[in-house]
């Protein structure tokens, strides 16, 4: 399956913040969710220790990717997301497994991998914005080894972030 996205007419940009509840994102799909899911499982795992959400991350990238393709994407998701819980001076929240919304840091990290996709700055201000302080160059080069091994399995993410990671939205609330 090639999960490339041409441009952003297929999904539509946060427009704004709501207040204290976070800000709202319609029709995130494609590269956006399988890496939102990925990020969502993989750190849920390493929060809660239960081997399921592990498992969760796999079946999905397996059953998009092929197993083969998957096992290299998993390697670079799994450190990536070690980064990131290594360096976060402020607790990421997550939606639940199930849930159809992703919360605000689940949508930085998101915007973080298409950043890194699209050589865009505002990978820096992403990274910055989920870790909560620096440093963040660890974070950064993984986040870009995720993002190459993402585009060399044909998952290419839409150009720009989906959340302002600079808004002020806060990071308590869900994305639709």
């Amino acid at each position: 399956m090639t999960l490339v996205k041409r441009g952003i007419s297929r999904r539509t940009l946060l427009v704004s913040a709501n207040g204290s509840k976070g800000a709202f994102l319609r029709d995130l799909d494609g590269p956006e969710r399988l890496t939102g899911m990925g990020f969502r499982c993989w750190l849920a795992g390493q929060q809660n220790g239960q081997m399921t959400c592990w498992e969760d991350a796999w079946n999905l990238y397996a059953r998009e990717l092929g197993p083969d393709a998957a096992r290299t994407v998993i390697r670079d998701l799994s450190c990536w997301v070690r980064a990131v819980s290594g360096h976060a001076q402020r607790e990421i929240r997550l939606c639940p497994a199930g849930c159809e919304r992703f919360a605000y840091d689940e949508c930085l990290a998101v915007s973080m991998i298409a950043a890194a996709q699209h050589d865009c700055p505002a990978i820096k201000a992403c990274a910055y914005a989920l870790l909560g302080a620096q440093p963040i160059e660890e974070v950064i080069v993984s986040a870009s080894r995720f993002a190459a091994c993402l585009r060399h399995n044909q998952v290419v993410l839409g150009p720009g972030p989906i959340v302002d990671p600079v808004g002020g939205a806060a990071t308590d609330g869900a994305i639709h």
